[in-house]
């Protein structure tokens, strides 16, 4: 059996991993466009912090594709897939057989139509892979008002914005929303993110956007301009306003594309033996009940497995998923589950504040509990995001998870989690739970 994989990533992986527990002995291709083995992408910020190094960011052994007898092609460009023929077309011109293949080509940076960006220049660029990461890296030292400017205060500009203030560049987020994060955060831990950035010397300009960069005569940035008309010097810019699934090299394929690809609960696409996982699916959201883009790495993880065991010839199906963010800025640890804002009126929110250092909110819609804010104590958010991601009844237990009372509630007899018989152990196997949650269960 030939089984190719495009992405080195995780989703790509954890299905090259489920495929030889399942099948030692079939061929197992990895395409991936960049020329690095796998590395852990969330840590490209601390790249530039100095956290991490060329040789501390990898998040797979050195001979993990030996070990496993993967065939990795590196730096290698997909530009075509040919299902009749069951082809995969190298940019080079090379045709690689599969007789199954998995699609995990992640995102692509999205880069809103801005006058004078231009990613060619060395000072310009996005944020999403360790090429960009390095090539800030450069950019910093030749800055020379070391004044940078993010566009996007998502959690790709947030990172972005800690590492290049690493680096000695005062920074200055950019956010078209009224607050960082906006998508995932309320005004109240919004305001408490903001702050807490400020402090640290990263200044916020929300509800505003970049409508035009002023270049130099080697066509970098000296200024930008913002929607409100005030100008920013600016030596660097950098672009995290989020990411798009990159499909269309799949154009002809007779894959179903609808924003992303489409696929059913075994993660196979529209076309027979074709299988995909990652930020470039379409899953079921388990919280808005409806199909949805979820790019997150736990997910793409999961999503991996699924595919990468139906591919090797067992059965098994993907649940769904759910939004679901971790990140620290400076010290302050925030955790976003599910629904965080109410969808209508009739869902109730319960809240625990403790000045500027603690902020727990839930959403309830009737008695489940359907979304969660964690900001300062994260206690239990493994716990919280497997109760959200059940849809368990747990309106009573409100006052123990704000304030992060989780532990000594998991034991309670009358709601057992691991109770299987009751109908409260989590879909799928314990071991393949995100690591996020197996953790806090233990």
């Amino acid at each position: 059996m030939k089984y190719v994989i495009i992405g080195n990533s995780y989703a790509g992986l954890s299905c090259a991993d489920a495929i030889r527990r399942f099948d030692k002995t079939g061929e197992v291709t990895i395409i991936s466009d960049e020329n690095y083995k796998a590395y852990a992408r969330p840590l490209i910020s601390y790249y530039l912090e100095g956290k991490t190094t060329d040789e501390t960011i990898w998040y797979k052994d050195d001979d993990y594709y030996e070990k496993n007898s993967f065939k990795p092609m590196l730096g290698k460009k997909v530009i075509s897939v040919d299902t009749a023929a069951k082809k995969v077309i190298i940019e080079d011109g090379t045709k690689i057989d599969y007789d199954k293949l998995f699609i995990g080509p992640g995102g692509v940076p999205f880069v809103p139509p801005t006058e004078g960006f231009n990613i060619e220049s060395p000072m310009m660029g996005t944020f999403t892979k360790f090429d960009d990461a390095k090539k800030m890296k450069n950019a910093a030292k030749m800055a020379k008002n070391k004044e940078a400017i993010v566009v996007g205060g998502g959690l790709i500009g947030l990172k972005a914005s800690e590492g290049l203030k690493a680096l000695g560049l005062h920074v200055t987020i950019v956010e078209l929303l009224p607050r960082v994060l906006g998508l995932a955060l309320d005004e109240i831990s919004g305001n408490i993110t903001a702050k807490r950035l400020n402090e640290n010397g990263i200044d916020t300009a929300t509800g505003e956007t970049v409508t035009k960069i002023n270049l130099d005569a080697s066509g970098n940035p000296v200024s930008v301009i913002l929607k409100s008309g005030k100008e920013l010097i600016a030596d660097i810019v950098v672009v995290g306003v989020g990411v798009r699934p990159n499909v269309s090299f799949l154009e002809g394929s007779g894959v179903k594309i609808d924003r992303g690809i489409i696929v059913d609960k075994t993660m196979m696409t529209s076309v027979k033996d074709v299988y995909a996982g990652g930020d470039a699916v379409v899953i079921y959201d388990v919280i808005n009940k409806r199909p949805n883009i979820i790019a997150i790495v736990p997910l793409a993880c999961e999503e991996g497995r699924v595919a990468g065991t139906n591919m090797a010839g067992v059965y098994r199906e993907y649940p769904g998923g759910m939004g679901l963010n971790a990140v620290e800025i400076y010290g302050l640890p925030i955790v976003t589950i599910g629904l965080t804002n109410p969808a209508n009126d009739s869902q109730k929110v319960y809240m625990f504040q403790d000045d500027e250092k603690v902020y727990r909110k839930l959403v309830y819609d009737g008695e489940v509990l359907v979304g969660a804010i964690l900001l300062g104590d994260i206690a239990g958010s493994g716990i919280l995001s497997a109760i959200i991601r059940q849809g368990l009844k747990c309106l009573k237990y409100k006052d123990e998870f704000l304030n992060g009372n989780i532990y000594s509630f998991v034991i309670d007899n009358e709601f057992e989690i691991y109770n299987i018989n009751e109908g409260y152990a989590i879909r799928g196997d314990f071991e393949d739970l995100p690591e996020f949650s197996r953790t806090n269960w233990r």
